[in-house]
């Protein structure tokens, strides 16, 4: 909490009180039984983490975009997963709160922030996960409708979540001709593939959203056709930043518990603690974590300035944090030994849970291409 103002600890404190009480206890059994714990996020949402940087006036809390990331690490800390899948419910509304008009924002968002209704967020495809502009659900203009054809991949939430901010193809081909659609549960022709077995993040269900001539009003798009890719992107600036808070949670829980493990256990007649190697690694541990926890909170800082270089610095971030995060993880469970691969401790849920995050939000691999073409464009 150093260098945060006084709103900003009392953020944090109530963020991991909620985690240790009400998530803490129940992350491995959400895992295991893979439980979507809604009444537990409903909870969460009446603390006022539901539409953290939304606008009051629609029920969000008007909160910055550190204040977010704080909010989102210390929640971390009690089950990784679900956080993740409030930070993607959060960057949806955020997108509504932005983009919609003041019909679309009074009508989505008040449920939305309230957790009475959940969000997810369809951009990737079957076919186009990193290379986003090329996807090919289409939305064909029918006076004042347009029909959906075509499916999402790796869509969380889905099935079980109520409403689906959707980016579809209404022009050419590249960027410029996709547009945002939010569309609801229940619409004839929106169905659901298969809930994915997941390695982690089973507190979430993963399926695949199929549109089969979907029809959804013309008064559901947000922005102007042709805009869509754009509001895709601001909202994943700060869904980058979202997910690299998460990971430094699963990090800082992680230290923790190797810090204890280390503490508890002996080997050849004296504490894991007193072994100068693993006093090292811990240490390493724990200034990786600083350096991407002041990373994020940088990134964080740029995005809600405005500042023109809030994208590469949300990439660097995400980058950093989410590869930086998971090397924690992992080397805590190294020093739990074989322990840590039992599913009675702790620390291997938080492997789990975090690995994915160097995967979505934009691959790593895509992270490090934007600030590559940033450097030399420059």
């Amino acid at each position: 909490s150093t260098g945060l103002t006084e709103d900003q600890k009392e953020f944090q404190k109530v963020a991991l009180d909620f985690a240790a009480k009400e998530m803490a206890p129940y992350m491995a059994e959400w895992d295991e039984k893979e439980i979507f714990p809604v009444e537990t996020m409903r909870k969460a949402a009446q603390l006022g983490f539901g539409g953290i940087y939304v606008k009051p006036d629609v029920g969000g809390s008007g909160l910055s975009r550190l204040d977010t990331s704080i909010i989102f690490e210390a929640l971390s800390t009690g089950c990784t997963s679900t956080t993740a899948y409030m930070s993607i419910h959060n960057m949806c509304v955020w997108m509504i709160d932005t983009f919609g008009n003041e019909e679309q924002r009074r009508r989505f968002c008040p449920s939305l922030c309230s957790m009475e209704k959940f969000a997810s967020y369809c951009l990737t495809e079957p076919g186009s996960g990193s290379d986003a502009a090329s996807l090919l659900t289409s939305a064909q203009r029918k006076g004042d409708t347009y029909v959906l054809n075509g499916s999402k991949a790796f869509i969380s939430g889905g099935g079980d979540t109520d409403v689906y901010v959707v980016m579809c193809r209404t022009g050419g081909p590249g960027p410029k001709g996709i547009s945002c659609l939010v569309l609801e549960k229940g619409m004839p022709g929106l169905s659901f593939g298969k809930k994915e077995k997941k390695v982690g993040w089973n507190s979430q269900p993963t399926r695949a959203v199929i549109f089969e001539d979907c029809v959804v009003p013309v008064g559901n798009r947000l922005g102007a056709e042709g805009q869509g890719f754009s509001i895709a992107m601001q909202g994943l600036n700060g869904g980058r930043i979202n997910i690299a808070s998460c990971s430094l949670g699963a990090a800082h829980a992680s230290v923790l518990l190797a810090q204890e493990h280390l503490t508890v256990r002996k080997q050849f007649g004296e504490p894991l603690a007193n072994n100068q190697y693993l006093q090292f690694r811990l240490a390493e541990m724990a200034t990786r974590l600083l350096a991407a926890r002041l990373m994020v909170r940088n990134a964080a800082r740029a995005l809600q300035e405005g500042r023109e270089d809030a994208a590469v610095l949300c990439s660097m971030a995400k980058l950093f944090a989410t590869d930086e995060c998971f090397g924690i993880c992992n080397q805590a469970l190294q020093m739990h030994g074989g322990y840590g691969y039992l599913k009675d401790y702790a620390v291997q849920q938080f492997v789990r849970d975090i690995r994915v995050h160097q995967i979505l939000e934009g691959t790593n691999e895509v992270m490090r291409m934007i600030v590559a073409r940033n450097l030399l464009q420059g």
